[in-house]
C-alpha cells in the first residue's frame, strides 16, 4: 500500500502535532484513514516526516512524527516559467506539469491577447487555487520544495524584472534549445492561448530574452510548458 504523503503549510519537527483543520478533514473524513495509519509529512523545507497517526476524530487529526530525512533534491537548473494568463483547467495544468517538472518559480502573466482579467478579490481566489494545485502536484510526484507561485503581473513587468542566465521566448520561427550552451539558470516565457504578437516577442528581445522553438508545430499554451521544461530538465537538468 502506498504511504500517503502532505503537505503541511506550518514548521514541523519530531514529535507530536495536531493538523490544520483542512487536512486533518481530507486525512479523517476523506481518505478514511485511521489511528495508527503511517504517513509521510512535507513542510516546504526540503525534509520529509514520517510518523503515525495516534487520534483520528471527526474535526481533529493527531500524528506523532517519529523520522525525518533529506528529501528530493530539486532539480540543478533552476527554471522561471512565465506562462501567459489563460482560462480554468489549462492553467491549472501548465502550473500542475510545471511543478512536476521541476519548476523552481511559476509568474502568469498578463499580455496583449490574454482573454482572462484577474482583479482584487478574484485574483486572490486565483491564487489560492493555484497554490494548492502546486501543492497537490508536490504530494504526488515527490518534491520537497513548493515552486514560488508568484501574483500575476504584466509582461512588462515581468521583463523587467525576471533574473536568469539564459532566458528564452518560444517562437514558432527560431533557433532551437540545443543550440544554447548549458546555463545555471533559466527563464521562459510562453504565451497565452492566442500567443504572443509580434511586437511582444521583439519586446522580449529587448530585454535579453533568445527566441526559441520547441519543433516544427505550433504547441497549444498549456502544452507548451510541458515540452520545454521536459527538453531542458533533459539538456541541462536531472533528466
Amino acid at each position: 500500500m502506498r504511504l500517503s504523503r502532505f503537505f503541511i503549510d506550518a514548521p514541523l519537527s519530531l514529535g507530536q502535532h495536531e493538523l490544520p483543520e483542512a487536512q486533518a478533514h481530507y486525512i479523517g473524513r476523506v481518505l478514511r484513514h485511521t489511528a495508527g495509519d503511517a504517513v509521510q509529512l512535507f513542510d516546504g523545507s526540503g525534509r520529509e516526516y514520517l510518523g503515525e497517526l495516534i487520534e483520528v476524530g471527526k474535526k481533529n487529526v493527531r500524528v506523532e512524527l517519529r523520522e525525518v530525512f533529506d528529501g528530493q533534491a530539486e532539480s540543478p537548473l533552476r527554471v522561471h516559467l512565465g506562462q501567459g494568463l489563460s482560462r480554468g483547467e489549462r492553467m491549472d495544468w501548465a502550473i500542475q506539469k510545471a511543478t512536476e517538472l521541476g519548476a523552481s518559480q511559476i509568474t502568469p502573466i498578463v499580455s496583449e491577447r490574454c482573454e482572462v482579467r484577474l482583479k482584487d478579490e478574484r485574483a486572490d481566489k486565483r491564487m489560492a487555487h493555484w497554490r494548492q494545485v502546486a501543492i497537490s502536484a508536490c504530494e504526488q510526484c515527490g518534491r520537497s520544495v513548493l515552486p514560488v507561485l508568484n501574483a500575476p503581473v504584466t509582461l512588462a513587468e515581468w521583463l523587467e524584472s525576471c533574473e536568469a542566465q539564459l532566458k528564452l521566448v518560444l517562437h514558432p520561427v527560431a533557433e532551437p534549445l540545443t543550440s544554447h550552451d548549458k546555463p545555471a539558470s533559466l527563464a521562459f516565457l510562453i504565451g497565452p492561448e492566442g500567443g504572443l504578437s509580434d511586437a511582444e516577442v521583439e519586446q522580449a528581445k529587448g530585454a535579453g530574452f533568445h527566441a526559441a522553438r520547441l519543433g516544427p508545430r505550433v504547441l497549444r499554451t498549456e502544452t507548451a510548458p510541458v515540452v520545454a521544461l521536459s527538453v531542458a530538465q533533459q539538456l541541462w537538468g536531472d533528466f
